[in-house]
């Protein structure tokens, strides 16, 4: 009896298979196509998924036979590797054809419930693990992956820390407070003393605390908050005419002096007043310290409000229409 091949070659199976096609009656034993993306029909490309998935399936079974020797095994796994690839395609032209999707990345695990190292990729199946080689790969991997787990959990412990990790809760007791007010403190005295020295001022005079808002909400100690014990100095700053001139060696002495009885600042009349009389007192202690510096010079610059700047910004926007319609 002629063999299937031989069948298969005849001039009547042909002609019955090219006749069949052209009906559109394609049989069971046609060949699977090469290219995936060559097959439009949805039907078909399951088929075919189908038919590899059994094809797998068999060869997995296979592989698992002790009695096959190293060569047999590469083979057979190399097959099977080739096999999941094919069915990859089917699966994505599947995909691209309006069908389901087949592709879940279920993750391969071990008894331990761990996920099989050597499972992206190139995989290996049954007594291909055991291969020379393959596994001393599967070791090194998992050490590999117990470094990095030992890694991660020793850093993971510098994860996810509280605002005190950061030092953002340091200021909550006052005792850091209190610790840099003192530094504060003791740079304002040698500060004070050096500014004494440069202008041969008295250096036994006792040395006033230093000025703090008193908006503040920090712990000042008692002797931080209380006022100095010296009187008030009732002279009067010296006027805008009178800040231009030098004054005498004498009422430049006694000036200091009485300055810095009342705090350093020379501010006298104006501690219960409003900003404005503040900042222009203190313009005006230190014009009595410069003299070729009025007290206009000396004072901080002016803001200019909202609506000052609106209106600036609307002159220069008027000005640039003007400019871009009448030239």
């Amino acid at each position: 009896m002629a063999r299937n091949e031989e069948k298969a070659q005849s001039m009547l199976y042909r002609f019955r298979e090219a006749q069949a096609a052209e009906l559109g009656l394609g049989t069971r034993a046609d060949r699977r196509p090469r290219m995936a993306s060559a097959c439009k029909s949805l039907r078909d490309c399951e088929r075919w998924r189908g038919e590899i998935l059994r094809e797998i399936s068999r060869k997995v079974s296979k592989i698992q036979d002790a009695g096959l020797t190293d060569y047999e095994t590469r083979d057979l796994n190399d097959e099977i590797n080739k096999l999941m690839r094919e069915k990859r395609h089917w699966e994505n032209q599947i995909v691209a054809l309006g069908g389901a999707n087949y592709r879940r990345n279920v993750p391969m695990l071990d008894d331990d419930g761990r996920e099989v190292p050597g499972t992206k990729g190139y995989k290996y199946f049954g007594r291909a693990k055991d291969l020379p080689g393959v596994r001393e790969l599967f070791e090194s991997k998992k050490k590999e992956e117990d470094e990095e787990n030992q890694v991660q959990s020793f850093y993971k412990k510098f994860t996810n820390q509280g605002p005190s990790y950061y030092g953002d809760l340091d200021e909550v007791d006052g005792t850091l407070l209190e610790d840099e007010m003192k530094k504060e403190d003791e740079e304002w005295e040698a500060a004070y003393q050096n500014v004494r020295i440069v202008l041969g001022l008295p250096t036994t005079d006792p040395i006033p605390p230093i000025p703090r808002p008193s908006t503040t909400h920090l712990k000042i100690s008692d002797t931080e908050s209380s006022t100095p014990s010296n009187p008030v100095s009732k002279r009067k700053a010296p006027e805008d005419g009178d800040a231009d001139m030098p004054p005498p060696d004498g009422a430049l002495e006694k000036r200091s002096k009485s300055t810095i009885q009342d705090g350093g600042l020379g501010i006298h009349a104006g501690a219960g007043e409003d900003g404005a009389n503040v900042t222009e007192a203190m313009a005006r202690a230190a014009a009595a310290f410069i003299p070729f510096l009025t007290p206009e010079q000396l004072m901080p610059p002016k803001i200019p409000g909202r609506e000052e700047m609106e209106g600036v910004l609307l002159e220069l926007r008027k000005k640039a229409l003007v400019e871009e319609y009448f030239g």
